[in-house]
């Protein structure tokens, strides 16, 4: 247990928080897949949220058409003001497509989708629906500084599971790839994102005018995406990170079109788009070897850490892990981040007019 503040604002659990805060003026958005379909996790968090009593609760859908219906009719079975965003329906797809807004398909694009529908409230959460550990004291936590003057705040926990250190591509990509170009650049942009303590956790929190402004990374850059946006609008001032106590949610593998790997491409394209944005010309050809040097430094460092608990510490892997992230360490090419809803060329009215027809044509 520690108490120590950091940059910007950090709120400790010290004794099981459960802080009074405005969930009854807040949306909470939580994106699914057709895996968390009657899932374990998935139940667990729908049903914390039915004793949060949120003021909505939004659910970007990524399912296939023949199982976005039943998922639909469970979703509902819950005690919550829901609303369904269908996110791969022909409508959907028409409406993008007609206004240059289709592309890659995502995490982020879902989120997107979403947000337009959680913007009518005052505050908007977010959160993953694998969290085996899911608590109803998260929402809360997370709203508590947004009541109290900021504009955004993060959630932070120790990913810690069986005796072993997990959380590897926020220690041994995220975390080293910033501290290398902090050593390298002297800019506040950086600071910023080396203040985080868990930088790549999928629960955080934004006022409406904030998360209106957002624009939202399409796939695995989302939340290193927000945290630019973030700083951009709220800075050191506005901005939080709160402790969510334990967390537990599937691990990826490291290869795989969803793996470990094919995140840290996500990750990294969307920081460099954060830093180049703020005037950070990072040094291409030197980085790979700059961050690897520093990654390698983080892995000593945790496997100290986990022998002094007792923990087992795959050394070897982890520095094999690492040479394959240093794959990611590249030039973006392209910005393919859709636009803030401040300035889309659609409403939230019209995504949402087409994902209802959407489901009801799968439902009939």
């Amino acid at each position: 247990m520690e108490y120590v503040q950091e940059r910007i604002t950090t709120l400790h659990d010290l004794g099981d928080a459960t802080p009074a805060a405005p969930v009854d003026r807040a949306a909470v958005v939580v994106p699914m897949t057709e895996r968390e379909y009657a899932g374990l996790a998935a139940e667990r968090v729908l049903s914390a949220l039915e004793r949060v009593a949120p003021a909505r609760v939004v659910v970007p859908l990524r399912a296939s058409a023949e199982r976005a219906g039943a998922f639909t009719e469970w979703l509902a079975e819950y005690d919550l003001p829901l609303t369904v965003v269908w996110c791969d329906g022909p409508r959907i797809e028409s409406l993008l497509t007609e206004h240059g807004l289709d592309g890659p398909r995502g995490k982020g694009r879902d989120v997107w989708l979403a947000l337009g529908a959680a913007l009518s409230e005052e505050f908007v959460v977010f959160h993953d629906a694998d969290t085996k550990t899911y608590d109803a004291t998260y929402v809360p936590r997370l709203l508590f500084p947004l009541a109290h003057g900021h504009a955004f705040s993060k959630g932070y926990y120790a990913r810690v599971e069986d005796r072993r250190l997990y959380g590897r591509l926020f220690r041994l990509f995220y975390a080293p790839l910033v501290r290398a170009l902090g050593e390298a650049h002297d800019h506040e942009v950086l600071d910023y994102l080396a203040a985080f303590r868990y930088a790549l956790a999928g629960e955080f929190a934004a006022t409406s005018d904030l998360a209106a402004s957002l624009r939202v990374e399409r796939s695995w850059g989302l939340e290193v995406g927000t945290l630019g946006d973030a700083f951009a609008h709220a800075g050191f001032d506005g901005s939080a990170q709160v402790d969510l106590g334990a967390y537990e949610h599937d691990h990826r593998s490291v290869s795989g079109p969803t793996g470990l790997s094919d995140m840290s491409r996500g990750v990294g394209r969307a920081l460099f788009t954060v830093v180049e944005a703020h005037g950070v010309t990072p040094e291409y050809a030197t980085l790979p070897d700059r961050y690897r040097e520093t990654a390698r430094r983080f892995v000593r460092a945790y496997g100290l850490d986990a022998a002094f608990n007792g923990f087992e510490h795959p050394s070897d892997e982890e520095r094999s892990q690492v040479d394959r992230y240093a794959e990611a360490v590249v030039s973006p090419t392209g910005d393919d981040r859709l636009p803030a809803w401040a300035d889309a060329p659609i409403t939230p009215r019209d995504v949402r007019e087409c994902a209802d027809a959407d489901l009801r044509e799968v439902r009939e």
